[in-house]
């Protein structure tokens, strides 16, 4: 059957497989304006081969052997991993550098943001109150205040963005003081002082847990703006705490102490900030057959932009 229409998409001239770009996929028998034609439904993003490939032939796409062929595929056939194996491990100590240097790019001068600026430093681009956990205990009352304050807070507080628990999986019946504890540790402390959470620090806290709040954030670890001292102390709600009777005591100490937080935010306002003082985070979000066309040039290429500009961009 002739299917007008039937497209692929092919990454370079060197590939022996294409992905299929038809909404749903393409049935038997499907033709391309190239002439080929489907011997097997093939669906959406998924790859068909180019031309006959040989046991153990490399599959080829965007010019990167992905695998080999497990045995026979036929030109116009499914591509899937069930007829595809792992090429071998390469050495670490083989591996190249870079397999293609850029020249830099001239820089982009004179561009700005607008930005909340943070006494250590750092601009934040949104202005949200975090409360942090210091033990996974806490994190089903955390999640319940955090549901109570947006209810009932955080429209009063129209230039506050949001408000999220910062929950977590440690700091109950751990080895403390091992020597690979400060890793968590201080991944936990830095992810409370991300600059769009206002350089204060809120913290809810079992009592008994081995990670206190003194040990997460230690005397000198949260900078403070305009007063001359060093440092702040975090706003601590301990649930143990002998003036809490009762669930409903614990949510109205964090909601008392979250709007304290809240008026604080409340009251910043954005200042325009260089271009060199905005860090970019990017994450993905769940690789497709597509992504590696769509996505992932267009973020690459805005992030070009950021850093010709002066900014910092993290990929994960």
């Amino acid at each position: 059957m002739n299917y007008d229409g039937a497209r692929y998409i092919r990454m370079h001239e060197n590939d022996n497989v294409a992905i299929v770009a038809n909404d749903g996929g393409l049935a038997a028998g499907a033709v391309f304006a190239d002439g080929l034609a489907l011997v097997e439904a093939v669906p959406q993003g998924h790859k068909v081969a180019l031309r006959d490939l040989a046991e153990g032939d490399p599959v080829t796409r965007y010019n990167v052997t992905i695998g080999h062929a497990s045995g026979a595929i036929a030109r116009g056939a499914w591509v899937s991993e069930k007829v595809l194996r792992m090429p071998p491990a390469r050495s670490l100590d083989d591996l190249p550098v870079g397999t293609r240097l850029v020249p830099p790019a001239a820089p982009l001068e004179g561009y700005t943001f607008e930005g909340y600026r943070n006494a250590d430093g750092s601009v934040g681009t949104r202005n949200i109150l975090a409360i942090t956990t210091t033990v996974q205990c806490v994190s089903g009352v955390v999640d319940f205040a955090v549901r109570r304050i947006k209810d009932e807070l955080l429209a009063r507080y129209p230039n506050v963005d949001d408000v999220v628990g910062l929950e977590h999986s440690y700091g109950c019946g751990v080895a403390i003081d091992a020597p690979g504890a400060e890793v968590p540790i201080r991944t936990l402390r830095n992810i409370s002082k991300n600059p769009n959470f206002g350089g204060a620090v809120m913290v809810v806290s079992l009592g008994c847990e081995k990670l206190p709040p003194a040990r997460l954030f230690p005397k000198g670890s949260i900078p403070i703006s305009g007063s001359g001292a060093a440092s702040a102390e975090p706003s601590v709600v301990c649930l143990q705490d002998q003036q809490h009777v009762g669930f409903d005591s614990m949510i109205a100490s964090i909601i008392d102490t979250a709007e304290t937080h809240l008026k604080r935010l409340d009251a910043r306002r954005r200042e325009t900030c260089p271009a060199s003082e905005l860090v970019v985070g990017v994450q993905c979000g769940g690789s497709d057959a597509f992504s590696g066309v769509t996505a992932n040039p267009a973020v690459g290429f805005a992030t070009d932009l950021l850093v010709r500009a002066g900014a910092t961009v993290m990929f994960s």
